[in-house]
């Protein structure tokens, strides 16, 4: 079903393209198309005024809440949910064409209320309902599947079906399970013991990756809203300029560079590609790439944004608290594949610019370092939190609010800079700053607003994720699933990997970032630990495939996303990114056999670090050759293409033997393919050598 949908999503985005003039694409409306979180209802005047109010409300809840709060932890995030369906049916409609300004339907306020009510209840009664037990009475019962119903509905809203696919999938074969292995076939006995355990319990719907969600995620959501207005997108996209805009094709590699800046920070891949593909696209078009490769390259880098260190989406965090390490050691050892990713996007990028003899901006148009060493304190607040956490002198949440604090400082300066600047002739200092001190005040209610509104989805994913680990726990699946995928891997563990995988590509299909790592953390990472994986690299494994998702074909939001601004075809744009972006598919098996790379093992020295890190870019070097289908200027033949595919391969393959065998198999393609290309370009002197004395004549 998954899939006719993304078809129909194809063929739209093909309609937008011809119906809309050239660079005439509206951001917002490819961010409602494309991006489940974007698609929200429309307020306007004093209804607009009283829904940002209280999502403001909400932000500041949980800012204050996580700091300071020693209340029972079920009490907390039984309430936090109640808010959670609140302001999500507030804002996200039940049909994403249902666009009415300032309408809410009879039964979205139904729905409201009465998953707010069961949560809430849950909240007030909290400890009389723990001490019950699976003793819980039909009141209790009803409350739950009620509450559970109206979760999944809005998941429906802001996530979308593939994850309710699983969970319902799931939550089926639990009854299934308690029904038949009860001693009593007693239905309600079944009903009551599963409803306990999913809703009343940290077993389900508030278990790990909601607490997560509600401790960490949110406060770095929120930095993340601030961290946007302070302008510091513009400022890593001209910086990008500043460091590759005048090579060859200078706006593609300006792109990935710009992509990967700022899709550290916002953690969505989708929202990242209109953010900075509303730039990056056109410049690339202009220059003279093809806008299949223009959108596929905004598409590969703005969801490679998430597994740059050192915020990656606020995964980085998260996979601290997962693996139990420093979140210092995780930005560490996110360096060298994520290094690996982008070079090879710059490699396909360089090479195809190449082959079109694209040229880059001249020096004169980019923007100067002296406008750069200006407006660097942007990113003052970005250190600020690295360097907090690093350091382990505050606690997460604290640094997370300091930085917040930091981020508003950032941007009240910058508003007052900015203002200054651009004053009319005889206004006065306490004049701009009036006017900066209420331009300061309604950012910053925007970015707690911004925050609210990007934390429904997460969290409403992160209650999957809990119902997803609940199920599989009650019913004793994991364990299950465990032993088959190992009994079917046997000795070839990278049989288990690709199963591993291919449950990652369809459990991520839409889901935001985060909590995209909270279900592969919970369901698939335990997979390849049973299989003998560091756990490390099993972490990274799975965070690398769930991301992988938003590019790969069928459903690939960002790159259908990334189409819609080139005016581009959605599945060649969709396959042109997943070709950019093959060294996400291919790192993480490097990784899961070679954890030198992630700085995991005995023999982790500079020498071995450096060494797999050389061979696994010549390898990507290779692969890129041979997808990108030029070398040296010219097109490769179908063999060569092959040769060099297999050369990379083998170079990526840890031993020595391999990468003596690739190493030999690419040096002497490339060999190859330059003596061609001479030869080629002989010719050609001779044809214009023959030609001249004719021209003369004539």
């Amino acid at each position: 079903m998954a899939l006719f949908k993304r078809k129909k999503d194809a063929e739209e985005a093909d309609a937008m393209v011809a119906a809309s003039p050239a660079g005439d694409i509206d951001a917002e409306e490819v961010m409602r198309k494309y991006d489940k979180e974007s698609n929200t209802r429309i307020w306007e005047g004093i209804p607009k005024i009283v829904v940002t109010a209280v999502m403001v409300l909400f932000s500041v809840y949980c800012l204050a809440m996580t700091l300071l709060s020693t209340e029972q932890a079920e009490a907390r995030l039984a309430r936090f949910l109640a808010f959670v369906i609140v302001i999500g049916y507030m804002m996200y409609p039940a049909r994403k064409t249902n666009h009415k300004v300032n309408h809410i339907p009879w039964y979205d306020i139904v729905l409201m209320l009465a998953g707010f009510g069961a949560f809430m209840y849950y909240a007030i009664n909290c400890t009389e309902i723990l001490l019950m037990g699976a003793r819980i009475e039909p009141l209790h019962v009803a409350l739950g599947i009620v509450g559970i119903l109206v979760l999944v509905e809005l998941c429906r809203r802001c996530v979308g079906l593939p994850i309710i696919i699983v969970v319902g999938c799931l939550v089926i074969y639990a009854f299934y399970w308690q029904f038949t292995s009860s001693s009593s076939a007693d239905l309600y006995a079944s009903v009551r013991k599963i409803v306990q355990k999913l809703f009343y319990t940290t077993s389900g719907v508030i278990g790990t990756p909601i607490n997560v969600c509600y401790t960490y995620i949110v406060l770095f959501v929120i930095f993340g809203a601030f961290l946007e207005r302070t302008g510091i997108s513009n400022f890593f996209i001209s910086l990008a300029n500043r460091i590759a805009g005048w090579s060859s094709g200078g706006a593609a590699k300006v792109a990935v560079i710009a992509s990967a800046l700022c899709g550290m920070v916002s953690g969505s891949s989708v929202g990242n590609t209109v953010t900075t593909g509303s730039v990056t696209i056109p410049m690339m078009k202009k220059v003279g790439y093809k806008p299949e490769f223009a959108g596929a390259v905004e598409a590969a880098s703005s969801s490679g944004g998430q597994i740059m260190p050192p915020i990656m989406g606020a995964a980085a965090f998260l996979m601290a608290e997962y693996m139990g390490i420093p979140y210092l050691e995780v930005a560490t050892k996110a360096i060298i594949p994520a290094l690996l990713y982008f070079a090879g996007i710059f490699i396909a990028v360089h090479l195809e610019a190449k082959k079109l003899g694209l040229k880059g901006v001249p020096k004169s148009e980019l923007p100067t370092f002296g406008y750069l060493a200006k407006n660097c304190y942007l990113v003052l607040p970005l250190v600020l939190l690295v360097w907090l956490v690093a350091s382990g002198t505050r606690t997460m949440a604290a640094s997370a609010a300091i930085s917040i604090l930091g981020a508003f400082l950032v941007g009240f300066v910058n508003f007052l800079l900015t203002n200054w600047r651009e004053r009319e002739e005889g206004a006065t200092f306490g004049a701009v700053l009036a006017e900066t001190v209420k331009i300061a005040l309604f950012t910053c209610a925007d970015a707690f607003a911004a925050g609210a509104k990007n934390t429904i989805a997460v969290a409403v994913a992160c209650a999957m994720a809990g119902m997803i680990a609940g199920c599989i726990t009650v019913t004793g699946l994991a364990s299950t699933i465990i032993n088959v995928i190992v009994l079917m891997a046997g000795d070839f563990i990278i049989i288990g990997l690709v199963f591993t995988m291919v449950c990652c590509l369809i459990l991520g299909m839409g889901v935001p970032t985060t909590a995209n790592y909270c279900i592969m953390a919970s369901t698939c990472a335990p997979i390849l630990m049973q299989l003998g994986i560091d756990p490390v690299c099993a972490h990274f494994f799975v965070f690398y495939f769930g991301i992988a998702a938003d590019i790969t074909p069928p459903v690939a939001l960002a790159a259908y996303a990334a189409s819609a601004i080139a005016k581009s075809r959605p599945m060649a744009t969709a396959v042109n990114a997943t070709k950019l972006g093959i060294a996400k598919f291919v790192v993480p098996y490097i990784f899961a056999f070679s954890p030198v790379l992630l700085l995991v093992g005995d023999n982790v020295t500079p020498v071995t670090v450096v060494l797999n890190t050389t061979t696994a870019l010549v390898g990507v070097f290779g692969l890129q050759c041979a997808l990108t289908n030029t070398l040296f200027h010219r097109h490769l033949n179908p063999l060569f293409r092959v040769v060099l595919a297999v050369g990379g391969l083998c170079m990526m393959i840890p031993g020595t033997f391999t990468d003596v065998v690739g190493l030999a198999v690419i040096v002497g393609m490339c060999l190859v393919q330059w003596m061609l290309a001479r030869r080629d370009k002989a010719k050609d002197v001779e044809v214009s050598a023959d030609d001249e004395p004719t021209e003369a004549a004539a």
